[in-house]
């Protein structure tokens, strides 16, 4: 998927306008990361898509009030930001730290994140710390009140100062620093173990490698206890919609009753939120065809499944380049 566009294009009042000016050429190299920033605000790929073209019809219209009298970066997040809080102040959403509670949450294919520029071609750009764009640092955020959100996002994880994050929400350099400790009180609790200074995410370990190869074996060979195996004492099952199952015992029970009577399993390993994950294909009994079924991203910790978060959505499946089906090999 190409998320470049070469122009802005807009529509207002009636018409469709192109902008070519140097300043929209300028904008557009921060495209990525605003994308990301407010996906961390929403969690929602779809939705942070919807905000950034309103963020770039803002810009155009305000326009008047940068004429680079600022980092145009800054201006950016300032706007982003706002129209990401504008978002969350029309919406009622349920607080929980269960990815299966929150519909909206999505994915993130690692592919995308790769466009982020490196350092040495835009100095301001900020690499992604695995952590803070992992499937749990996003649960966790949720919770937040929108304002503590946007602040411990601009803060903790972007590195902006408590004066330009203050300008950013109209607020106060006191008032953030309030909002900031409140934030980071919450999500000790909410994320425990958690860290925001984590190093910007390195290749795949050889264990996460590992891991999924086994994950996408059991599957393939219809091997439920080759898949439990796999799992730490801990783990969690989500599944978007359907529910949340916590501990081996049960979620064992559940992957032995349920994890074959749909069908046939092909499995593609892909990568997401700078995790493992699985790209599954189901041949429903009956079927002779291999279908788009679910991304599964992969928590692992200590050589251990600690997390299966599944998104029944073959919509995504062209995010990460993949085909609604799958020939079968047989």
């Amino acid at each position: 998927m190409s998320f470049r566009i070469p122009v802005v294009s807009m529509v207002m009042t009636g018409h469709h306008v192109t902008v070519t000016d140097e300043l929209t050429e300028s904008m557009q190299r921060h495209r990525r990361e605003l994308h990301v920033h407010c996906y961390r605000m929403l969690g929602s790929f779809e939705e942070a898509e919807d905000v950034v073209q309103e963020v770039f019809l803002r810009a155009w219209r305000s326009r008047d009030t940068y004429a680079g009298r600022a980092s145009l970066r800054a201006w950016l997040y300032r706007i982003a930001t706002n129209a990401c809080l504008d978002v969350l102040r029309r919406e009622t959403r349920r607080g929980s730290t269960k990815v299966a509670d929150m519909p909206w949450i999505s994915p993130y294919p690692d592919q995308l994140l790769d466009e982020l520029a490196p350092p040495d071609a835009e100095p301001d750009a900020q690499l992604i710390a695995k952590e803070t764009i992992e499937l749990a640092f996003l649960a966790a955020i949720q919770v937040l009140p929108p304002r503590q959100r946007a602040v411990v996002i601009l803060r903790d994880v972007l590195g902006w100062s408590a004066a330009e994050t203050a300008s950013f929400i109209d607020g106060t350099v006191a008032a953030v620093n309030s909002a900031l400790q409140r934030a980071r009180a919450a999500l000790q609790h909410q994320w425990p173990g958690g860290r925001l200074d984590a190093a910007p995410a390195a290749e795949p370990s050889e264990t996460e490698r590992r891991l999924l190869q086994s994950y996408i074996e059991a599957h393939e060979r219809a091997d439920a206890d080759r898949l439990i195996e796999l799992l730490r004492d801990d783990v969690r099952l989500s599944i978007t919609a359907l529910g949340t199952w916590d501990g081996r015992e049960t979620v064992a029970a559940g992957l032995k009753e349920g994890m074959n009577s749909l069908g046939a399993w092909r499995v593609l390993p892909v990568r997401a939120n700078r995790q493992p994950a699985a790209a599954g294909y189901l041949r429903r009994w009956g079927d002779d065809t291999f279908r788009a079924f679910a991304i599964t991203l992969l928590q692992v910790v200590d050589g251990g499944l600690k997390e299966m978060a599944a998104f029944e959505r073959p919509d995504l499946f062209p995010l990460f380049g993949l085909p609604a089906v799958l020939e079968d090999p047989a």
